[in-house]
């Protein structure tokens, strides 16, 4: 029906979301850097890995969620973020402790790597390239990818704020989209005819059905 294009949100394909495919990104070098660069046993490759693939799947389960709920939608979201924050402190803890660089904010190698991140959203780039790389210069990359994704995430909260001020949530779009039908078919002050039922009565002569009068009481024999 043409007034389902209206009811509910439509456009919830997470997949064309920037964040999303940069998220995509971030876990693809995660899963590479960690299987690769930390030894067998460790802890912390599933927790690296586990928190990529948190700050990947819970916008893509947010996006969809925010359907039905915006709430859970603003709250996947932002677990997504805090994913990422803690995937973030993973690399840093791994240069710092093995002597390692942190690329700073203003170093060529890093302004290289901001312009090559922001440029490819296509995790296949991201895999054919670290296999080129070393253990520092990937974790920059990561950190880096990071970065940008919360800079995307930010900026999707803060859009999907104004859309709720905006629109309100599922209740107050399911009520809109009923006051809409009932005005576009004529709901309004309708009087129920036998042909349709009345309170489980129903007829076939098309009259109004009028309303049960009451019994009257017979009056006591004096």
């Amino acid at each position: 029906m043409d007034e389902d294009k209206d009811f509910l949100r439509q456009d919830n394909n997470y997949r064309t979301l920037k964040a999303f495919q940069k998220a995509e990104c971030i876990y693809d070098v995660t899963y590479y850097f960690a299987n690769t660069f930390l030894k067998v046993g460790d802890r912390t490759i599933d927790q690296m890995v586990q928190a990529a693939r948190s700050g990947k799947q819970n916008l893509a389960e947010g996006n969809i969620d925010g359907i039905t709920s915006r709430e859970m939608e603003l709250k996947l979201t932002n677990v997504n973020r805090a994913s990422l924050h803690e995937l973030l402190l993973d690399y840093e803890d791994y240069l710092r402790v093995r002597g390692l660089e942190q690329w700073a904010y203003d170093d060529p190698r890093c302004v290289q790597t901001r312009a090559f991140c922001k440029a490819h959203l296509d995790s296949a780039v991201f895999r054919e390239k670290i296999k080129e790389r070393s253990d520092e210069t990937i974790a920059n990359i990561a950190i880096t990818l990071i970065h940008q994704c919360d800079v995307l995430i930010r900026g999707l909260i803060e859009w999907k704020k104004r859309d709720f001020l905006e629109k309100g949530g599922i209740k107050e779009e399911m009520y809109k989209a009923r006051k809409d039908w009932q005005k576009k078919n004529g709901a309004y002050g309708k009087i129920p005819y036998e042909g349709h039922g009345y309170h489980g009565q129903s007829g076939g002569n098309g009259r109004p059905i009028q309303p049960t009068q009451p019994i009257k009481p017979n009056k006591p024999k004096s």
